[in-house]
């Protein structure tokens, strides 16, 4: 290979790296634009809260929902759930209103070392909720089956949240379960241990914009290095 085809391939491995490189910290800026939306959507109180049939008819906005929903047995625990680093689960409840199924975001429990599921005690009739109508957790890396079979009836163990698994389960059309979760009011004396955090188990705005200027320093680096060894082996020449 003569020196000229080494140097066009160097400058080709630089590029392609730079722009791997870049492309990483342009995706590091989106996930941060993305998350900055959703916290700014969060109502500033609880005064326009509306009926969960409301909420469902603008299905990607964050609303306070104040209704009365008739619970159904159907449990799911989503595991990997990590509150003040101690490992635990979300405890999701299917109920029913109006305007169809939903989710309902019980709150946490913590789980042992044996990894001995507690027992559950599903809320049972028609209750009065409070909650804020929002995303589920993010599902990550889709491995596996999302749900498992428990030693208890009706409760099933997730992986991630899979809308039409858990619509199949609980024998409703796949469109018959929202894809929004509510999640309890934390002044509510129902359910376990929360927040509303919307960001749980993932990063916040601010590390995403750390790594996007992470990845585009090294990109630039990698060009500017390219740059002094063309310079270089020019002035061997």
């Amino acid at each position: 290979m003569t020196r000229q085809h080494t140097g066009i391939f160097g400058w080709l491995l630089a590029l392609v790296v730079a722009a791997a490189f870049s492309a990483l910290g342009v995706w590091q800026l989106q996930r941060m634009h993305e998350k900055q939306a959703l916290l700014a959507q969060v109502p500033p109180d609880r005064s326009g809260a509306m009926t969960l049939a409301r909420a469902m008819r603008a299905p990607e906005t964050l609303h306070w929902v104040h209704d009365r929903l008739e619970f159904l047995p159907a449990t799911v625990l989503l595991d990997n759930q990590l509150r003040e680093g101690r490992a635990g689960l979300k405890v999701y409840q299917a109920a029913r209103a109006d305007g169809g199924a939903v989710l309902v975001d019980l709150g946490w429990l913590p789980l042992p070392a044996d990894r001995q599921l507690p027992p559950i005690a599903p809320l049972q009739g028609r209750i009065e909720v409070q909650g804020l109508w929002a995303p589920p957790p993010s599902p990550g890396i889709a491995l596996g089956p999302a749900l498992a079979d428990t030693s208890q009836l009706q409760v099933w163990l997730a992986t991630r949240l899979d809308f039409p698994a858990i619509a199949a389960q609980l024998r409703l059309p796949a469109a018959g379960l929202a894809g929004y979760v509510l999640r309890l009011d934390p002044a509510s004396p129902l359910g376990y241990t929360r927040d509303l955090d919307l960001l749980p188990n993932t990063l916040p705005p601010s590390r995403h914009l750390g790594y996007a200027v992470q990845w585009l320093a090294m990109a630039l680096a990698v060009l500017v290095i390219a740059a002094m060894l063309h310079r270089r082996r020019r002035r061997r020449r």
